[in-house]
């Protein structure tokens, strides 16, 4: 008897240890498996916050139409802005009708009309765009990117208007049907009234008809080591080996990853020769896969808004823009900052590019600087254009590394029609000069 309870003891400590041994290795029901496939990336540690694509698709400016050849122009960020747009992603635009973009002359009706003008600089697929917006899917445009969408109230009739404008640039799509009456895009309208003037020249860009109020902060920033993005991107960091190179970056490779670390930029470059060849990418599920990338291996510091570089059979090139309050944050040669790119292949990265400095929230110190406007800006673009077209004028953020902290120096950043950019920067403002709406606006919806 004593025999048999001694085996039967000795059975249930074996058959215990065999089920603490299965609970260490796979973990409770419901969480991660502690074993990992070698084409899979672990997750070590939180780097920054996570996003969803629909935080990562908005307007890069919302141009107001006042009518009488009135404009306002609001920038993200702004109180303004923020509330027409969480307006219009409530509303259901439905039974698209293509038509051709000469079919109207859209720049009497931008002067004589009405109207909100949202700008998706580089277009929007329509598949993402309803991730934002309540498209109702249509075959018609289904397919489409779109780079603006205007509504307005045609004044002879007083009938609204939801146009959806190609990126390609020959085709815009009418909405039927949408649930936006008159008075609604009236009300949306009205929000510009006090806002600073703009005036459309060329009927390519705007410039305020005054000078533009705006700040230069400095923010604190923080530095990613090597060690983190390390054993953020290997499976097994303990067995990848470095090689200098001539030009003084490190690269790390475990014979099949590569990750180059250039100190002197605070820049990284991280490739996998190993992503899955050409056979058919869909650059929607890249874009997404873009998205949980980033969430998963370094997280996104600020505001980020994507935009598609390309896209064909082979691979998706995704970029994403950071933001600080209202205006994009420049990414230059001589000081790289402000964008994460990535190059997609079947869902899977096959280049990821970024800084190592990331924004730590939080101003050191903030001082206002004036963006010139008016007949002053006309003749500094005059001087930097050199004859030249100008396809684009926008605010935008310079950055300047300070000890421990980012400056943002505000300027303008000029589009040429041969692709070249230019820049007009800000002044000090004197003690007497006041704020503009626009900026007052700016500086409420920030805090």
């Amino acid at each position: 008897m004593k025999e048999r309870l001694k085996s039967w003891a000795l059975i249930l400590l074996v058959a215990s240890s065999l089920v603490q041994s299965y609970f260490l290795i796979y973990r409770l029901p419901g969480s991660d498996s502690v074993l990992t496939s070698e084409t899979n990336y672990v997750k070590t540690e939180s780097m920054g916050q996570e996003k969803r694509i629909e935080n990562l698709v908005f307007p890069d400016k919302m141009l107001i139409h006042q009518g009488q050849n009135k404009h306002t122009v609001f920038y993200p960020g702004v109180a303004f802005y923020d509330l027409i747009f969480t307006r219009l992603e409530s509303r259901s635009f439905n039974s698209f009708q293509r038509r051709s973009i000469h079919s109207a002359d859209w720049a009497r009706i931008r002067s004589e009309n009405e109207g909100m003008e949202l700008s998706f600089s580089g277009g929007v697929p329509v598949s993402l765009l309803e991730r934002v917006m309540r498209l109702t899917p249509d075959s018609v445009f289904q397919g489409e990117t779109i780079n603006r969408i205007w509504i307005y109230i045609d004044e002879k009739n007083a009938k609204p208007h939801a146009l959806f404008f190609s990126a390609r640039g020959d085709v815009v799509y009418e909405a039927n049907q949408f649930d936006m009456t008159v008075e609604d895009i009236r009300q949306h309208v009205n929000f510009g009234k006090n806002a600073p003037l703009y005036e459309l020249v060329d009927n390519q860009y705007y410039i305020p008809a005054d000078n533009l109020e705006t700040v230069q902060p400095v923010v604190y920033a923080g530095l990613f080591t090597t060690e983190q993005m390390q054993r953020n991107l290997f499976f097994d960091p303990g067995i990848t080996r470095n090689i200098q190179e001539k030009d003084g970056s490190q690269i790390y490779t475990d014979s099949k990853r590569s990750l180059q670390i250039k100190q002197d930029q605070r820049w990284m470059s991280y490739t996998d020769p190993s992503a899955p060849g050409a056979s058919g990418s869909s650059p929607i599920r890249d874009v997404l896969a873009a998205v949980d990338f980033v969430n998963q291996h370094g997280g996104w510091d600020a505001s980020y808004q994507l935009k598609i570089r390309s896209s064909n059979e082979d691979r998706t090139s995704v970029l994403f823009q950071q933001y600080y309050g209202a205006y994009p944050v420049l990414d230059t040669p001589s000081f790289r900052f402000g964008t994460i790119l990535l190059e997609i292949q079947q869902e899977t990265a096959s280049v990821y590019d970024r800084s190592l400095l990331y924004l730590k929230g939080g101003e050191q110190s903030s001082k206002k600087v004036m963006l010139p406007g008016g007949e002053t800006l006309k003749k500094q673009l005059e001087a930097v254009a050199k004859g030249k077209t100008i396809r684009n004028l926008t605010p935008v953020y310079q950055p300047e590394l300070i000890n421990d902290g980012l400056k943002l120096i505000p300027e303008w950043r000029v589009t040429l029609g041969d692709g070249s950019v230019a820049e007009i920067h800000a002044v000090a403002i004197t003690a007497t000069t006041s704020s503009t709406p626009q900026t007052q606006q700016s500086q409420e919806s920030k805090k």
